[in-house]
């Protein structure tokens, strides 16, 4: 029988080294976006975008698990800062599209140096990154569900 003294050591918990892995490759981006300009949050956002441009708010939000609250800085940076253009849907002005401007379009060229660079930096071989990507996506895919139920 496991006892509760067990459960709760944090080095038994699923979250912790989730936690610490997401702010520790964060980090280890820093230095990378830093020479981009963009923080961590806008690289996110400008990668959905490259993807497809015109995404609304909403779509942003959903993809990144982010709110209005949370996203809408983000966005109004990167507008400030050109690489995107915010305006409302002509079809219903409640609605905000986000566009590349021509930076944001170009950027996307020296940003595709960043993946490489941090996979290189952490010394994981593209298998792994494979296996990981593809347990951690299972896991979250199965926190979606449980959340629904």
């Amino acid at each position: 029988m496991i006892t509760a003294d067990e459960v709760l050591k944090l080095d038994n918990q699923l979250c912790f080294p989730l936690y610490a892995a997401s702010r520790l490759v964060t980090q280890a981006y820093g230095p990378h976006l830093e020479k981009l300009g963009v923080t961590y949050l806008q690289y996110l956002v400008l990668m959905l975008l490259w993807e497809r441009d015109g995404q609304t708010v909403r779509e942003l939000g959903t993809r990144l698990f982010l709110d209005s609250g949370t996203l809408t800085p983000v966005l109004k940076r990167l507008e400030r800062t050109e690489l995107i253009r915010r305006a409302r849907r002509g079809t219903d002005e409640r609605t905000v599209e986000n566009r590349l401007t021509p930076a944001g379009r170009r950027l996307k060229r020296r940003a595709a140096s960043v993946p490489i660079a941090l996979v290189c930096q952490i010394g994981l071989e593209l298998e792994e990154v494979g296996r990981i990507r593809t347990i951690v996506k299972g896991l979250v895919e199965r926190l979606q569900l449980a959340a629904r139920a």
